[in-house]
């Protein structure tokens, strides 16, 4: 193999590796039924139920609805939308511990919402946690399943 090989097939792997990692959407987003109020509830029973609390639910609707038309945004995208938002201690110590700066990621957050133009659907969202530091795959999965079991159990 010559060096314009060698190095032709690193640039195909780093590409094949990133277009892998690009693969994921940042956010998943579910499909809910049952009545708005009902669904963010059951999202906060949830949470509950894993022992968590409820940090607090940012009414991003109310606000987005109030200061749209002002800011150039004269459509309301949001009938209703609001963000839950807890922590995990354990998980936060684990990723805190492994570098300082995923302090960042703190609290989770869940978005209930639903959109203007499909009023009788309402959904669920989440973003994919990436974080700082060496080898935080394992963390990741671990917030991964908290916050997906968490939506999951709320939506089913």
């Amino acid at each position: 193999m010559n060096k314009h090989s060698s190095t032709f097939l690193g640039l195909a792997a780093a590409l094949l590796f990133t277009a892998g990692a690009l693969a994921e959407p940042p956010t998943v987003v579910y499909k809910a039924s049952g009545k708005y109020e009902d669904v963010k509830d059951a999202i906060t029973m949830a949470i509950e139920g894993r022992g968590l609390i409820v940090r607090d639910v940012a009414h991003v609707a109310e606000m987005l609805n109030r200061t749209g038309k002002d800011l150039g945004f004269p459509n309301e995208v949001f009938r209703q939308a609001d963000n839950v938002e807890f922590c995990s201690a354990l998980l936060s110590h684990e990723m805190i511990a492994a570098d300082p700066s995923n302090a960042a990621t703190c609290p989770l957050v869940v978005s209930v919402y639903v959109l203007t133009a499909e009023p009788d659907q309402v959904y669920v969202a989440f973003r994919r946690q990436t974080l700082a530091g060496k080898d935080m795959a394992p963390i990741e999965q671990k917030l991964f399943d908290l916050v997906d079991g968490v939506v999951r159990e709320a939506i089913e």
